[in-house]
Formats: C-alpha cells, sequence, structure tokens
C-alpha cells in the first residue's frame, strides 16, 4: 500500500530553517505531484508547496512562503524535501505530505495518499 512518511520537524528560532523529508512507498513516484500542506491549531489546512514532475520539477508555492521556501524533490530517493528558511512564528503548524495525479495542485482534494504530519513549532 502506498505510505508517505514525513521527518524533519522540531523547535526552532524565528529567522531559523528546517528541512521536512518525505518518503514515498507503494507508488510509481515521479507520476505523482507531490504538495505540503500545514494545519495551525484552530485553524483550516492550507496549501504550502506542490512539485510535480514533466522532465523536470514545476514549482508551485502558497504566497506566504514564496521566496523562503523550496519544494525540491528526489525521484531515484522517492522523496520530497521541504526547505524552509527565514522562518516566522506564524509558520508554526503541523505539516503534511501528500501525492495526487489531478491539478489543481494547490487544494488538499486533488491529492490522493496524505501522510501523518510532522510538527514544526517556530519561537519567537
Amino acid at each position: 500500500q502506498v505510505q508517505l512518511v514525513e521527518s524533519g520537524g522540531g523547535l526552532v528560532q524565528a529567522g531559523g530553517s528546517l528541512r521536512l523529508s518525505c518518503a514515498a512507498s507503494g507508488l510509481t513516484f515521479s507520476s505523482y505531484a507531490m504538495g505540503w500542506f500545514r494545519q495551525a491549531p484552530g485553524k483550516e489546512r492550507e496549501f504550502v508547496a506542490a512539485n510535480r514532475w514533466s522532465g523536470g520539477s514545476i514549482t508551485y508555492y502558497a504566497d506566504s512562503v514564496k521566496g523562503r521556501f523550496t519544494i525540491p524533490r528526489d525521484n531515484a530517493k522517492n522523496t520530497v524535501y521541504l526547505q524552509m528558511n527565514s522562518l516566522k512564528p506564524e509558520d508554526t503548524a503541523v505539516y503534511y505530505c501528500a501525492a495526487g495525479l489531478s491539478r489543481p495542485w494547490t487544494i488538499g482534494e486533488a491529492y490522493d495518499y496524505w501522510g501523518q504530519g510532522t510538527q514544526v513549532t517556530v519561537s519567537s
């Protein structure tokens, strides 16, 4: 069966960096768009970034993270990353990795599989 396993979350000070990883198994990784979403306490889940493969990576970012986060993928390792720089307290959330085949890549409904989530806490 399909599994997505996130890792790399933790506590970091504002201005710091973290790199999340999402290791996928049970699917043809390069065929899937991979996305990152997050959910803060009391808030709805929101799109963060997505990467789809079409001979190379095509990436999408939420305005709130553009210029600070990147979403590289390694198809040989079946892994997608979320490199988070210049972190802010408002980035605090549980971050979820997702895999999907349908557009649009910026909404959760486009994704078929989800990881269990990893907590990111940014202190001020």
